[in-house]
C-alpha cells in the first residue's frame, strides 16, 4: 500500500493571466509553511514536485523539514494551456475548467491527463505530490469517476489523500477547499 499526499500549491504571486510562472507571494509562502508543519510528522519520504516555480517554492518547506530534494516530474504539472498569450489563456482555462473531459475540446489534453495518472499510478510507496489545482481535480476524477473537470475546489496547500490498496486507487480525503465570499 502507497499513500499519497497531492498538495496543491501555494497562494501565486500572480494570476494566470498574469505571469506564466509566478512564485509564491508572502501568503502563500506562510501556506507552505504551514503544510509542512502538518505533513512533516510523517515524513521523511519522496518529495515529488511540478517543476512550476509555485509548487517547488511549496516544496521546499519540506524540503527543509526533512533535509532531502524534492523529484521534479514534468507530468504532475500545470494543464498546458494552447496559448502563450495571456489574455486568451485566462478565457480558455476558464472554459476548460467549466467543462468535462468527454467535451471534443478536452481531447488536445487526452495526452496530459493519461501521463498525469500514468505518474501517480507508477508511485510505490508513501509520498507528497506538491501539483496544481486541475492536476489535483483530474487524479481524483479519475479515482471517482467524475467526468467534470472541475468538481472541487481544492484551496492554496490543500492535502487531498489517495492510497494505493490491493483492489487499485482510492480517494480518502479530498483537501480543504476554497471558501468563497458570499456578497
Amino acid at each position: 500500500m502507497a499513500t499519497v499526499y497531492l498538495v496543491r500549491h501555494g497562494k501565486a504571486a500572480a494570476a494566470f493571466d498574469e505571469d506564466h510562472d509566478p512564485p509564491l507571494d508572502r501568503i502563500g509562502s506562510r501556506q507552505a509553511l504551514v503544510m509542512a508543519d502538518l505533513l512533516g510528522p510523517k515524513g521523511p519520504m519522496p518529495l515529488i514536485t511540478s517543476p512550476m516555480r509555485r509548487t517547488r517554492e511549496t516544496a521546499t518547506a519540506l524540503e527543509n523539514v526533512w533535509g532531502s530534494p524534492a523529484r521534479v516530474e514534468p507530468r504532475v504539472s500545470e494543464v498546458p494551456s494552447p496559448t502563450e498569450d495571456l489574455k486568451a489563456r485566462r478565457e480558455w482555462l476558464t472554459g476548460f475548467m467549466e467543462g468535462t473531459w468527454s467535451d471534443p475540446s478536452a481531447a488536445d489534453l487526452a495526452g496530459w491527463r493519461r501521463d498525469l495518472i500514468a505518474a501517480i499510478e507508477e508511485i510505490e510507496e508513501d509520498t507528497v505530490v506538491s501539483s496544481h489545482f486541475v492536476a489535483i481535480n483530474t487524479i481524483v476524477g479519475h479515482l471517482t469517476g467524475e467526468d467534470r473537470v472541475t468538481h472541487f475546489r481544492p484551496d492554496n496547500c490543500s492535502v487531498t489523500v489517495i492510497r494505493r490498496t490491493a483492489d487499485g486507487w482510492t480517494l480518502v480525503e479530498r483537501g480543504r477547499e476554497v471558501e468563497t465570499e458570499v456578497l
